[in-house]
């Protein structure tokens, strides 16, 4: 997180094992306007037709138009075409879990419309 916020700000959740460092500089969720759209980061949340209870309601009263959550290390984006929204699960960037490899999403927001979406494989998880 340090080597990114040296190239831009980063916006981030902490997760299940992040300690006192990670949890005390991010949010365990995230929901905010960028460019227009709003957008909910969190990481237990689940995916579309099975959400997590603890998101279930709020996803069922205010639907956010991009939802990121992880927790499954499990790369997915996919829309929700009950609630109209797309799915972002960027798999994991790090060494930690059950992963074979290492991803993340990179995509741009302009007037409210996710564009330009990457996925980009860092390498396996092992150090070697």
């Amino acid at each position: 997180v340090i080597q990114l916020n040296r190239i831009a700000p980063v916006v981030a959740v902490y997760g299940n094992i992040d300690g006192t460092p990670i949890r005390s500089r991010y949010p365990g969720h995230q929901r905010q306007v960028r460019e227009g759209l709003d957008i909910w980061m969190t990481h237990i949340g689940g995916y579309p037709g099975n959400y997590d209870s603890r998101v279930k309601p709020d996803i069922f009263e205010k639907s956010p138009g991009l939802f990121i959550s992880g927790h499954s290390h499990i790369l997915k984006v996919m829309p929700d075409k009950n609630f109209g929204f797309l799915h972002i699960n960027p798999g994991a960037a790090g060494r930690n879990g059950l992963h074979k490899v290492r991803t993340l999403v990179r995509f741009e927001i302009d007037k409210g419309r996710i564009g330009n979406l990457d996925v980009i494989e860092l390498g396996t998880r092992s150090r070697t």
